[in-house]
This record gives C-alpha cells, structure tokens and sequence, in this order.
C-alpha cells in the first residue's frame, strides 16, 4: 500500500502507551499498516486541519469538543483503551454521524474475575492471616485455625452487575456448585435466566448471599448505592467483594460494618489511589487490600492491540467492528468511572 493511501490513526492512549498495548509484532503491523500520528490530550486541538481532516481512527479516548470534533471530518471510530467509557465528547454528534465509540474493556474480565475468586477463597479460608500468623510463629494448627473457615462451594452467592465481568465471574464460579443471585438493573430477567443464574433484588443479593461480588460500573445514578444499610442486612460473616469501581459504595460504611466485625471484605478499587499512608483501611482487621492490580496483566494489555488491529482491519473493509465493544448511544453518556491515570 503506497504511504499516501495509508489510513491516518491519531494515537492518545494515555496513560497507557503503543508499546503496552500492542505486541513488537503487532505494532510494526500497526505502523505498517497505516500512518501513525502520536500526540496528545492537551496538544490533539491544536493540530492542523489538514491532519485532523484526514484522521480516521483515535487509538484511546481524549476529551473530544463539538469544535474538534467538527474538524475530524473523516472519523471512523474512537477506539477506548482505557476501558472506561468517558463522558469527554458530545455523544450526540458522534453518534449522528456514525462514529464508532468502541471499548476493550473486556480484555480485563477474565484477569479480574479470578483475582475475585482468589479473594473469595482468603476470605472464607483465611489464607493471608494464616501465611502472616505462620510467619511470626503464631500458627494455629489443624481445625484450631479454622474457626471462621467456610466452603465457598454450594454456597449463596450474589452478583452486583452483569457486564463482561460479571459474566467472566460467574464461568469462573461455575465449578462450585453455588446458588448464584444476580441483581443487573439494565438486564432483562430472561437474559439472566438464559445465562443460569437467577435473576434477584438487590436486596434479595445483599441479605441472602454468603459472598457479595459487586462488579456494577459506576453511573450518573448509582454512585454509592450500597452503603449502610445494605450492609447491615448482609448475613453476619458473609463476605463482599469489591472488583469495579470504589463509587459505587459508600466506603466509610463499608469499613464500618467490616470494623464491627459484621462482614469481612476484599477490594481492589478505593476511593483515592493511591491511598494516604494513613488511611485506617491499611490496618482494618477483615478486609483483604488490592492495589488495582487485579487486571493489569500483560497478556490483558497485549490483547488490546490485537482487538484494536481486528477492528480497524474490518472496518477498513467495509465492514462493522466485531471484536470490540460498542457504547450505546442510551447509555455512555451516563457513565462515571474516573478515568485511570496508572496501568
């Protein structure tokens, strides 16, 4: 393909980079491929006309105004690799003229859903109170160190949010035997039934589960929907697990129901990152703490550009992207996630 013929990719995957998202391989396919314009979110408005005339496809999701946006006349499609959708551009007009907003956040699904597993067993077997306590030589041994131990298999377990997610920890909690309730407010019943779980209240998944995993992103009309009272009515010792986003609970009441000694919890996400030195989270007693690292995985990272690299491979084609997620023109403007500034 003669360099002139090439498709122009404008590149601001901020905070994540080419070289993370795409393999040695597949970046040279990249470059290769098509003419490849790096820059930023601060500098992107003050590019030309003429480049940003000829731009067809975004590599990341920068703030995008009505005016800069007028002015990407050839704009094929916004590719998300940051894998929070961002309420930075006006939906309106990128719908209209049938602009794609894709997302990889699926690539994070799997990685995330696993590490939820592992928090799940700790929290019922108390491994990394056991592995610390053998650590200072004050072990207990046999049933002696497992008087709050429970089986995670055949247990209730309740699901908040039933995305990419939610459905990587349901195949991943399938070999357990378990009741799982899943509450999804923008899911039809026969969706859930169809998947084998049983469609729930969120009251129902709060009171009658062993294991809360809440794993709903963040919108304009649920930030810190499960608080005080949800807790409150969660069996005493159940345990909730925190894998999306930290503004979905109130977490001064998270902490308080796990200090009382209510429920134990894990989480991945918190409300700043990184946390102060001496937030009392860092020494609650139950609570089992991530650094956000529960799907920032190379291979996650790597997939990225292979779906990014599929896309635009179909849609250059012709045809629809088949790999990545769309936003939906009903839905993205709703959501809240603050965007990621570390990977």
């Amino acid at each position: 393909m003669d360099e002139l013929e090439k498709a122009l990719v404008l590149s601001v995957p901020e905070p994540r980079t080419l070289e993370l998202i795409f393999s040695a391989a597949n970046l040279a396919k990249l470059r290769a491929t098509y003419d490849v314009v790096e820059t930023t979110s601060d500098h992107l408005a003050s590019l030309g006309d003429d480049l940003l005339g000829r731009v067809r496809y975004i590599i990341g999701q920068p703030p995008l105004s009505a005016e800069t946006l007028g002015r990407l006349r050839n704009l094929k499609a916004v590719l998300n690799v940051e894998s929070n959708l961002l309420n930075n551009m006006p939906y309106d007009q990128v719908f209209a003229r049938g602009i794609y907003v894709l997302t990889t956040g699926q690539v994070f699904a799997e990685p995330v859903a696993e590490m939820g597993l592992a928090m799940a067993l700790n929290l019922a077997r108390g491994i990394v109170d056991a592995d610390l306590a053998f650590r200072n030589g004050a072990e207990l041994w046999g049933g002696d160190g497992n008087g709050s131990a429970r089986l995670l298999t055949g247990s209730d377990i309740g699901i908040v949010g039933f995305g990419d997610l939610g459905k990587a920890l349901h195949r991943v909690l399938s070999g357990f035997r378990a009741k799982i309730k899943v509450y999804d407010p923008w899911l039809p019943e026969s969706i859930l039934k169809d998947a084998g779980v049983q469609p729930a209240s969120l009251e129902s998944v709060m009171a009658q589960s062993d294991f809360v995993f809440v794993v709903a992103a963040v919108t304009s009309e649920n930030k810190g929907f499960l608080g005080a009272q949800g807790f409150a009515a969660m069996r005493k010792g159940a345990a909730f697990i925190l894998l999306s986003r930290a503004d979905v609970v109130d977490f001064d009441a998270l902490m308080a129901a796990v200090k009382s000694g209510h429920i134990v919890a894990a989480s991945d996400v918190f409300p700043q990152e990184p946390l102060a030195a001496d937030h009392p989270i860092r020494t609650l007693s139950g609570f089992l703490r991530s650094a956000h690292r529960a799907g920032a995985l190379d291979v996650a990272f790597k997939k990225m550009g292979e779906m990014v690299l599929d896309d635009m491979a179909f849609m250059e084609r012709g045809l629809p992207p088949m790999r990545l997620k769309r936003a939906e023109r009903e839905t993205v403007s709703r959501m809240r996630s603050k965007p990621v500034d570390k990977n």
